[in-house]
């Protein structure tokens, strides 16, 4: 307790500080180089009085500048090297190369992955003259005379840095040259690695950006006996705003986040465990960790998006995936500055929406299903493209009166409402019955049916809005609304799966017995027309922020759960990259062309392998040998007392977890670990 209040007399010479009776994973700046010892003894040896020359210490560190130059030479060298060739459209250039356009064209478009790397190569591509003009209709076309260089040397530029940060962090965490050394020649002279840092991908980008993390992460660490210093707070930002930059990428950055986590985790428990901390600083280094690491990153990707709806505002390709309503903030999109009646009622002209991406609108035409595909009568199918066949009339379901006539007063439809659809183009009413879909097993079909409005009684529909009470108002743009059978109970949706050339390769339209809510059964009123109805501008529909990120996140995990593999694709397992078992052309189909191969170094990549491998082995020998009594060697010993949770120090010699100080008396002091059989002896 004496010692604990901080009246043990103040070490001296090479001794232990009050501050640094935990031990830590590292040491800031020039301490890191007298941390490096493979023990305990070691490091208390290192701390004696005795210091190496002013001249000695200068030659170091110019050694250690010059070794780091030479890393990021190599680095840069080998990845500018021919970075023109070949002039024409490599792999997936035709894809994040025309993404670059579109924001140079500020034309909206929609893809799987977050917008940041998209955005920085058209950012590239502008700063270095690029126009925006060239269209990367297919892989081969040629660049001819639009400029390509920025947008390449801009990924070769953040692909080069990967070796010198791999470099540092090996350094920073083993404090063995020839080991840095080793990381960076492997990084350096892999095929793979080089090969995706040479185009247009998001690659280079998400790679800097994880390496970048990790990087920060092991000097923060090494920070740990420095909390709350200047270079503790740089790197510890850092670190958030590079896991900010690789999830903003690619989701895949999740993955160093959950990297960063786990270590954060772990550093937390050790300071709660460290008895010489006070819960005050304890929480002081939680707030700094939440806000460095959950919040910066998080602001930071939000701003990303925030950016690419700014410069996004043309209507373009990637309208049809979104809601009306987002839509409707697009210039060039006919609900862009329109004006329409906000609430449904009977007698519109509307067009339905379905919300699941890339569905479409309701659609019908005149065509027939063909003889043996359930009833024949008109198909209903769902269409992506704005069309007249779009367009329905709601009606009441049991008056074939005209809603319309000035004479009836305006009556809206309300959520609960038993209404028809009709067909404006034919007539027909929306139908169903227990004929089975056409494409989708235990599903009904939905057909139009009737002559001029009149049908029967499977031409009734309830209109329901999701999480609404009965009675409320449906409103256009926003109302998210089911279709409910009224005669089988079951629930008009599409099942998204293309038609044959009978069906004009349009997507199948069901109605469906499960009456689970999902995206393929829910959707909305987009246009609409009542001319006795005052119209309002669909600027008060337009979501907000917070509704535009949510939609936009929903829409890009759709699109990566929807992703499949072509007919006649080529595809390879996921075993298959980690052995380098086959590469990927990226350009060339025949002898005269230019022709890239994306391969890994077998050399590297086996390697790899190999040291994983005996890394495995070796840690399980040595756990069994622990469990079984062995003692160790001493340098094998000592690595695994570093590697152990914080331990305190008693007088008597034994060390056990959670409270006491190395005593500061005596000429030497040994204790042992009850859970280990390990010994040592210090000296002071």
């Amino acid at each position: 307790a004496t010692q604990r209040r901080g009246k043990m007399p103040p070490a001296t010479g090479g001794g232990l500080a009050e501050s640094e009776l935990r031990p830590r994973r590292g040491r800031c700046g020039p301490q890191a180089a007298r941390a490096a010892g493979r023990d305990v003894a070691a490091e208390a040896v290192a701390r004696s009085p005795k210091r190496p020359a002013w001249g000695s210490r200068r030659f170091e560190a110019v050694g250690w500048w010059a070794l780091l130059a030479l890393v990021t030479l190599l680095s840069f060298a080998t990845r500018f090297h021919r970075l023109d060739e070949p002039p024409h459209i490599c792999w997936d250039e035709t894809h994040f190369g025309k993404m670059g356009s579109y924001y140079i064209n500020r034309t909206f478009f929609f893809d799987v992955h977050p917008p940041l790397g998209k955005m920085l190569i058209g950012l590239a591509g502008y700063l270095s003259g690029y126009d925006g003009t060239f269209l990367f209709q297919k892989p081969g076309d040629k660049y001819e005379h639009h400029s390509y260089m920025g947008m390449r040397g801009f990924c070769a530029f953040l692909g080069s840095w990967l070796v010198p940060f791999a470099y540092l962090t090996v350094l920073d965490l083993s404090k063995s040259l020839s080991a840095a050394l080793l990381t960076a020649a492997l990084l350096t002279f892999d095929t793979g690695c080089l090969t995706l840092s040479q185009y247009i991908l998001l690659d280079p980008i998400l790679m800097f950006f994880i390496m970048a993390a990790m990087l920060s992460m092991v000097k923060y660490n090494s920070c740990a006996d420095r909390p709350f210093s200047a270079p503790w707070w740089f790197w510890l930002s850092l670190t958030g705003v590079s896991l900010a930059g690789a999830l903003g990428v690619k989701f895949v950055g999740l993955f160093i986040i959950l990297q960063v986590g786990l270590n954060t985790i772990a550093d937390l428990w050790y300071l709660f465990g460290d008895l010489s901390l006070s819960l005050v600083t304890v929480g002081k280094h939680l707030t700094a960790r939440v806000l460095c690491l959950i919040v910066l990153p998080l602001a930071l990707y939000t701003a990303t998006f925030a950016v690419h709806f700014m410069v996004l505002s043309k209507s373009g390709p990637g309208d049809g995936f979104f809601s009306s309503a987002f839509q409707a903030r697009l210039s060039g999109n006919n609900l862009h500055n329109a004006s329409i009646p906000e609430h449904l009622a009977y007698g519109s002209v509307i067009t339905v929406k379905n919300l699941r991406m890339a569905i479409g609108y309701l659609h019908s035409h005149r065509h027939l299903y063909p003889e043996g595909i359930g009833a024949r009568q008109q198909q209903v199918t769902t269409y992506l493209h704005k069309d007249y066949n779009n367009l329905w009339i709601i009606k009441k379901h049991n008056t074939n009166s005209d809603p319309l006539d000035p004479s009836f007063p305006v009556e809206f439809v309300r959520h609960g409402d038993i209404i028809r659809l009709e067909h404006k183009e034919t007539s027909r009413n929306l139908h169903s019955h227990y004929h089975e879909a056409p494409m989708t097993r235990k599903h009904y079909q939905v057909t139009g049916y009737g002559i001029n409005g009149t049908g029967d009684s499977n031409d009734f529909w309830r209109i329901e809005v999701v999480n609404r009470k009965f009675g409320n108002r449906i409103k256009v743009l926003r109302s998210r609304i089911r279709f409910i059978h009224l005669v089988t109970g079951c629930v008009l949706g599409s099942s998204g799966k293309v038609l044959p050339k009978w069906g004009w390769e349009q997507l199948e339209v069901t109605c469906t017995p499960y009456l689970k809510e999902t995206l393929n059964s829910i959707w909305n009123v987009e246009d609409h027309i009542n001319p006795k109805l005052p119209n309002i501008s669909l600027d008060v529909l337009q979501p907000s922020f917070p509704e535009i990120l949510l939609e936009s996140h929903m829409v890009m995990i759709r699109g990566n759960s929807g992703l499949k593999p072509k007919d006649n694709e080529f595809t390879s397992k996921p075993w298959h990259w980690p052995i380098n078992y086959q590469g990927l052309r990226f350009s060339g189909v025949n002898d005269t062309d230019f022709r890239v191969y994306l391969l890994g170094n077998p050399v590297v990549w086996w390697l790899n392998l190999l040291s994983i491998a005996l890394y495995l082995l070796s840690g399980s020998i040595i756990a069994v040998a622990m469990q079984r009594g062995a003692r160790l060697p001493a340098e094998v010993a000592g690595q695994v007392l570093w590697a152990l949770p914080p331990l305190t120090w008693r007088q008597q010699g034994t060390c056990t977890p959670g409270e006491g100080r190395l005593p500061a008396d005596g000429p030497s002091f040994a204790f042992t670990t009850p859970h280990l059989p390990l010994s040592f002896a210090f000296e002071r």
